[in-house]
Formats: C-alpha cells, structure tokens, sequence
C-alpha cells in the first residue's frame, strides 16, 4: 500500500493518477475525502496534519509514503507528524525544493530541511526531490488581455520543470526503490528567463505577449494589498530576488537519470496545456 498525502495538489494529483495506471494499491490522503471525484483503484481517506489520530489511521497498514504538504513555517512540524504516524512505513519519498540547506535564510528550504535531516537520520528507506521552479506556475500570471505580465525576477534564469516529470520520478522512487538514500535536483532542460517564458506562450497562442519589470518593493506592496499573509509576501520577494541575481540558475541531469529521457521542455508542456491558457 502506497500513501500519498498532498493527493489533490499538481504534484500528487498525477502521482496518484500514475500509480493507479499502473495498479499498484493507493491510498490518497485529503482532508475532504467526499470533495475528491472517486478514480478506479484509489482509496481516499481523511487526514489533517494537525490531526493526529486521523494521520494515524490514514497510514495504518501503509508500506510506502508520498510526503508532501503545503508549504509553510507549519512543515516541519507537518513533516514529523507524518512520520511519527506512519509506523509501518519503510520507504518515504520527500517532496522538498531546489536549494534546500545550501543557503541560509532561504525561507523555502529551511521549512523544507528539518523534514530532510530526519528521512537522513533515520533507518527508513527515502529518497529526496527537490524541483525547481514548476512550469504551471505560468498559470498564475495575471492573465492575458490584461495589460503586461509583470516581471519580479528581470533576467533571472531558472531550469524549470514540468510537473509531470516530477511526478513520474517520484512514482519511479515510490515503486522501485532505485533512488533510496539519494537526493535528486530536478530541472528541465534549459535555463529560462520569466521574459522568455512569455515569449513562449505567446508563440503557442498566436498573439504576442509582453513583460513589465516590478520592482521588489511595489512587488511585496502588491501582495499585502491582495490579502496575502506579511510572512508569505516576505517568502516570495525573497524568492524573486534569488532568481533575479542568478541564484537559480542551474541545471542537472538527474531527471534523465531517473526516467531514462530528457525532461520535457516549457514549451512542451504550454502545447499541452494551452485550453488553460486560453481561458485564464
């Protein structure tokens, strides 16, 4: 038995899809079980991080878990919550974030390390993924016909992933145990600038598409003027300037070493997404 928490989310929604495809028995973990469309071969269950009993009967009889959770000052503590209920579990793979533990102050990674250091301290069975940025995030952008895409990160360049492929390497891991006791950077198969991710997009849609630059300060203004929590705005401007001043500019080889092919490029993944794009 395989649990997946995070089952609903871009990632473990198409980890559970993968694994069910491939019959291996699921068991996806949400806190609304009656909200999630039933799929053939998948068992949903209740469970809350902060909720340790229902976290406790979610992995009862589990061998396997897919740890993922949203992210937030709250991981840690999620992350030892699930592997302090998952008693029977003997291998684990950890969705973390690229850069995790090389920087300090890299709010991201230092809620994702604690949950790191006790899969390495332990004598279970894990593997550690740490992708870059998603390609879906481009859904996120304040969306065409509405002026110009605004632009935190200037020329910053980033490997960004698929999140297919993502998913298909922790299935990978999740079934195989290949990759046990390793950490694995994923990236796409090219370095990539917010401008030239508009570009692409603009290219597959038909119709030309422009940036605006915005500085960090408007940038955070911005976020706190939206609603969005002082501590969560600080995360992301952080974010935004790391990229901006070439902190993650980097690509690796680790997608292909896992699946055997290259990772798939933005492009690839905009062709096949663009019905989203063009009702956004």
């Amino acid at each position: 038995m395989i649990l997946i928490t995070g089952a609903t989310g871009t990632i473990g929604s198409e980890v559970v899809r993968l694994l069910a495809a491939g019959g291996e028995r699921v068991r996806a973990m949400t806190r609304k079980p009656p909200e999630v469309p039933a799929r053939a071969g998948v068992e949903y269950v209740r469970g809350d991080f902060d909720d340790p009993d229902s976290l406790a009967e979610a992995a009862r009889g589990a061998e396997t878990l897919f740890l993922l959770s949203a992210p937030g000052p709250w991981m840690p503590r999620h992350d030892e919550a699930m592997l302090t209920a998952a008693r029977d579990v003997r291998r684990v793979v950890k969705v973390s974030a690229i850069g995790t533990g090389e920087r300090a102050g890299a709010e991201v990674g230092d809620w994702h390390l604690p949950g790191e250091r006790a899969l390495r301290d332990s004598d279970l069975e894990w593997t550690i993924l740490r992708p870059s940025s998603f390609a879906s995030n481009a859904l996120r952008w304040p969306f065409l016909g509405n002026g110009p895409i605004p632009n935190m990160t200037g020329d910053g360049k980033q490997g960004v992933i698929d999140p297919r492929d993502v998913a298909e390497v922790a299935v990978r891991a999740l079934t195989s145990g290949e990759h046990a006791g390793e950490i694995l950077t994923l990236t796409g198969p090219e370095l990539l600038s917010l401008p030239d991710m508009v570009r692409t997009v603009g290219q597959v849609l038909g119709r030309p598409l422009e940036t605006v630059d915005v500085p960090l300060d408007a940038y955070r203004e911005r976020l706190l003027a939206a609603g969005v929590d002082p501590a969560f705005a600080d995360v992301a401007v952080s974010g935004a300037r790391t990229v901006a001043e070439g902190g993650n500019a980097r690509l690796t080889d680790d997608v292909e070493r896992a699946l055997g092919r290259a990772p798939r490029t933005f492009a690839t993944w905009v062709r096949d997404h663009r019905a989203a794009f063009e009702t956004a």
